[in-house]
């Protein structure tokens, strides 16, 4: 199985469709803290800013995750990545991909090319590029979060639901599955929070094995937040817990 991105791991758990206006806006940022119980393993941020991109309005998001504390000492990860995405298909024109981990290191730019369906993959480490065909409405990793995060919308979701997304990751296409599981209410760093609760799967042979538990429970709003990602490992639980955010789009509420 290859080995997942600190950051991405989690944020690929987020999935629906049906398109709505952007849930997300200038100087929107995300904290989340990463666990093992009370064991704090590393954080994980992500920043919006509008901007342009060869003269057309995008929205400039980058994303980071460190590890920390003993975690750092035994696994050391620093991970880096950007993406712009069209502020009105959401669509990604550029990825970039900078990471280390443990020793392990990527450090790629992907230029997409929608039109024409291909992306122009730039590998800085070993100074080669490649043109990959890609399937219609493809995501990189970063932009399927925010995209999938509109896709949810107001749409009136029925349990056992289930929702795909294209996605180009590491030279291949992958089809990204998520089933609905229903409502909940969960107990959050601000109080008890209406969320809506789903599960990823994935076609055999990619990412994720379907048999890993991997659960996401989003908020239950315009904003459609991640509060918490759960992943039930061989040696417990690993969680991924948001404990700070400013300049959210819509008002946020507790119950």
């Amino acid at each position: 199985m290859r080995r997942l991105p600190f950051l991405i791991c989690f944020l690929l758990t987020l999935y629906s469709f049906g398109q709505s206006n952007n849930t997300f806006g200038d100087g929107e940022y995300f904290r989340f803290r990463v666990h093992y119980g009370i064991l704090t393993a590393g954080y994980a941020e992500l920043n919006v800013k509008a901007t342009e991109l060869n003269g057309r309005p995008v929205f400039h998001i980058k994303g980071e995750g460190k590890t920390r504390g003993v975690s750092r000492v035994f696994f050391k990860v620093d991970d880096y990545y950007e993406t712009y995405i069209d502020q009105e298909t959401n669509q990604p024109y550029r990825f970039i991909r900078d990471i280390y981990e443990g020793g392990y290191t990527k450090d790629i730019i992907m230029n997409f090319d929608h039109r024409n369906s291909s992306v122009l993959v730039h590998d800085r480490k070993h100074n080669t590029e490649e043109i990959f065909n890609i399937e219609k409405h493809t995501q990189d990793l970063l932009s399927s979060f925010y995209y999938l995060r509109n896709q949810i919308g107001d749409k009136v979701l029925e349990e056992g639901e289930f929702m795909d997304i294209n996605i180009f990751f590491d030279k291949e296409n992958y089809v990204m599955r998520l089933k609905y599981l229903g409502k909940d209410e969960i107990r959050t760093p601000f109080g008890k929070v209406s969320s809506l609760v789903f599960r990823p799967y994935v076609q055999s042979g990619r990412v994720f094995k379907e048999q890993e538990s991997l659960t996401v429970w989003i908020s239950d709003d315009a904003n459609k937040i991640p509060l918490l990602i759960k992943a039930e490992l061989a040696v417990g639980s690993l969680k991924a817990t948001l404990t700070d955010f400013k300049n959210l789009k819509s008002e946020f509420k507790t119950n």
